[in-house]
């Protein structure tokens, strides 16, 4: 059974299935058929970020696919030995995909889970469709100036325990979100974020690891190889962002062959929570395009295009 406090985030609804990798059990929501759209959520949330937007991508005809990644919002624990660094989590990622046999993936990334969506389109493409990267990390940021202190935190005996309990608190997680959105998630799905890794020593361990594990080689280097993706790419910014700088967005925007940037006003770095009804819409938009196809030989990675602007 999924945990209390996970199944409040999506509504009191369970998770409809669970796919086993590599690195242990992923629990997932799905709702609607129709063209497949996966979600990659930040670290110390999980699937209950998207619970404003899967419904209405739903009705549209479009079929969502929300898993809870081992990012410390996460239950059941992944294996021991999981290999939970950005590019084991980027191959967690393209497994979830070739397990449940999902082609033409619209895929979206947030926060932490933008910049492993780009890792997935770096180096395991096939199945990707289309990405659309909402307000994130990205080449020197990962992590971003302002969540450097986490990381480090996790190297701290005792730290990611100390930080998961820190978050139950009402006050400091409304604290932490309140960087991150205008309109901070009620209750109960800011105890699904925290809850697994203040519960559970497995949820935590894998907590410290993805922390540790966050580098800046890994985006840049990932960053090499976006002039080797030709399919749709969508880069949506909460203009009032105070975690992700401005600058990176354009960076992403120039750093694709078939890239657009739109911003959008009165969100900040969770569009999600700000602003889900326009987020629909922007997903629905590029999730419909028809597949590009394109035979000719792949670009050599430009440097020259993630260079800072």
């Amino acid at each position: 059974m999924a945990p209390a406090t996970s199944t409040a985030s999506m509504g009191g609804i369970g998770p409809t299935g669970e796919v086993h990798l590599s690195a242990g059990t992923v629990r997932y929501w799905e709702v609607g058929s129709g063209p497949p759209i996966v979600f990659v959520h930040p670290v110390l949330t999980n699937s209950g970020l998207w619970r404003q937007v899967l419904p209405p991508l739903a009705a549209a005809g479009f079929r969502c696919l929300a898993p809870d990644w081992p990012l410390g919002g996460h239950s059941p624990a992944m294996r021991p030995d999981a290999d939970l660094s950005p590019r084991g989590l980027a191959r967690l990622v393209a497994e979830f995909l070739a397990a449940l046999e999902l082609r033409e993936v619209t895929l979206v990334g947030s926060d932490t889970g933008g910049g492993i969506s780009q890792l997935v389109v770096a180096h395991h493409p096939e199945r990707i469709g289309a990405l659309v990267l909402l307000n994130c990390d990205a080449f020197e940021h990962f992590p971003p100036p302002l969540a450097l202190p986490f990381k480090w935190g996790a190297f701290v005996p005792g730290g990611t325990a100390l930080m998961a309990h820190a978050f139950r608190l009402p006050p400091v997680a409304r604290l932490v979100y309140g960087l991150l959105a205008h309109r901070v998630p009620g209750p109960a799905v800011l105890a699904s974020f925290f809850a697994p890794s203040s519960r559970e020593r497995g949820v935590r361990r894998d907590l410290t690891r993805v922390l540790r594990g966050l580098d800046k080689r890994a985006t840049l280097e990932a960053a090499e190889h976006f002039p080797s993706f030709r399919r749709p790419v969508l880069i949506v910014w909460g203009e009032d962002d105070r975690v992700f700088p401005r600058g990176d967005a354009r960076r992403l925007a120039a750093a694709f062959p078939d890239a657009r940037l739109v911003t959008v006003p009165d969100s900040r770095a969770f569009v999600s929570e700000d602003q889900p009804a326009r987020l629909v819409e922007l997903i629905a938009s590029v999730a419909a395009r028809p597949p590009v196809r394109v035979d000719e030989p792949a670009a050599e990675p430009a440097r020259a295009a993630v260079a800072a602007r």
